[in-house]
């Protein structure tokens, strides 16, 4: 792809954010006849097929053939060429991080799963980070400039549009992105990690046409993403969907944000992993009872979920009361905004129906009945690449906003 148009498109210029509109279109809805696109834009058919045109020669769109039609002369359909241009999401989780390849398309070209990577706030961390990147960028043997964009998604209070994170590696005074771009060659974005995880079930997950739509994300922490007629909602600097640091108990429990009493010391990973290791200290038994003991490598969230789909009595009891209680704050969520789905996802939702039962029990006893009838729940479709789909829809569709 030729990187005039995504400079024009910055500059404003009037034809530029015609394209832009017309990507934008292909993006969402896949390949339509050019018929279909002049009504959605409001454009005459010899206008559209100027720009169609133009856009051909230039790389961006690509002709599939003819639509099936029952008479008459069938209509060209046209969509974004594939290889046009490729782009990247990082998806970072605790001790892993995930690297997807998307092309222009949208389809994933080539996906890296639980690379391994301990996060931590410091500089090294983030050296660390940016030459895993350099690594994967290497391996799939793709030229700098073809990659239009470098998504990664981070947790905690990222701002997407001036590029800063506050919770993770806020070392300089710059934009995180821009140093980023500086360390790996290519345009860097960034977005919040449960906010990617929605966009990536909204368009290619459990969504089925629903424009309404709340995606719980419960891993080590706690956050939910919100769509509103279609549209992620991210409030005014990015920080919407801090579910997990509600006030809602009287605990004496300092969550890692530095307060007392959050949602997230109760309904989270990291509050199974603690209650476990508490309950396992005052004598229950759970066959993780041996790990606890072991001090060179610490019981993990995953064992966990392992040991509850494996049926262990004591952290299906522990799961049971994290999804009563977080059910209830769903609840209010569902009363406040009325959605048509509510997505439970993240690592927590691997343990299936023993988290999803009690979430829709505590729903149905303390959501107005008239509200949750309108609302299906769900687990998350695309799982563990919620997120890094996510990171590659997003870096797409920031290469193309104004």
């Amino acid at each position: 792809m030729k990187p005039i148009l995504l400079e024009e498109i910055k500059a404003g210029t009037k034809n530029a954010l015609v394209k832009k509109k017309i990507i934008t279109y292909y993006i969402y809805n896949g390949p339509s006849t050019i018929t279909s696109l002049s009504k959605e834009l409001n454009l005459s058919v010899p206008t559209v097929t100027k720009f169609i045109n133009e856009m051909c020669e230039e790389g961006y769109i690509h002709e599939y053939g003819k639509q099936g039609t029952n008479s008459g002369r069938r209509p060209s359909l046209y969509g974004l060429d594939a290889e046009s241009g490729y782009f990247i999401g990082v998806d970072i989780k605790q001790f892993t991080i995930n690297i997807g390849l998307m092309n222009f398309k949208g389809d994933m070209v080539d996906l890296k799963m639980s690379i391994p990577y301990h996060c931590k706030n410091t500089p090294d961390s983030l050296d660390g980070l940016c030459q895993l990147i350099t690594r994967f960028i290497k391996r799939v043997n793709i030229k700098k400039e073809r990659i239009l964009n470098v998504n990664i998604n981070i947790s905690g209070r990222v701002n997407p549009e001036s590029g800063y994170s506050y919770s993770w590696f806020n070392f300089e005074e710059r934009p995180l992105t821009e140093v980023m771009a500086e360390k790996l060659g290519c345009t860097v974005t960034i977005d919040n990690d449960t906010r990617a995880m929605t966009y990536g079930e909204f368009l290619q997950g459990n969504v089925e046409g629903k424009k309404n739509i709340l995606f719980i994300n419960m891993s080590w922490g706690l956050g939910v993403g919100i769509i509103i007629n279609g549209e992620i909602y991210a409030g005014k600097s990015g920080f919407s969907g801090e579910l997990g640091h509600m006030p809602a108990y009287n605990n004496e429990i300092i969550c890692h944000c530095g307060k007392k009493g959050c949602l997230e010391t109760e309904t989270s990973g990291s509050a199974l992993h603690r209650i476990l290791l508490e309950r396992i200290a005052h004598g229950e038994q759970s066959i993780l009872s041996h790990r606890t003991q072991d001090t060179e490598k610490p019981l993990t969230l995953d064992e966990i979920i392992d040991a509850i789909n494996k049926e262990d009595l004591l952290c299906i009891e522990i799961i049971e009361e994290i999804g009563q209680k977080l059910g209830k704050q769903i609840a209010g969520l569902i009363n406040l905004f009325n959605p048509e789905l509510v997505i439970i996802g993240g690592t927590i939702s691997q343990t299936e129906d023993y988290i999803l039962q009690p979430i829709k029990s505590a729903i149905r006893k303390y959501s107005l009945n008239l509200v949750n009838q309108d609302s299906t729940i769900a687990l998350s479709k695309l799982k563990s690449k919620a997120g890094v789909i996510g990171a590659c829809m997003l870096a797409r569709s920031k290469t193309f906003e104004c």
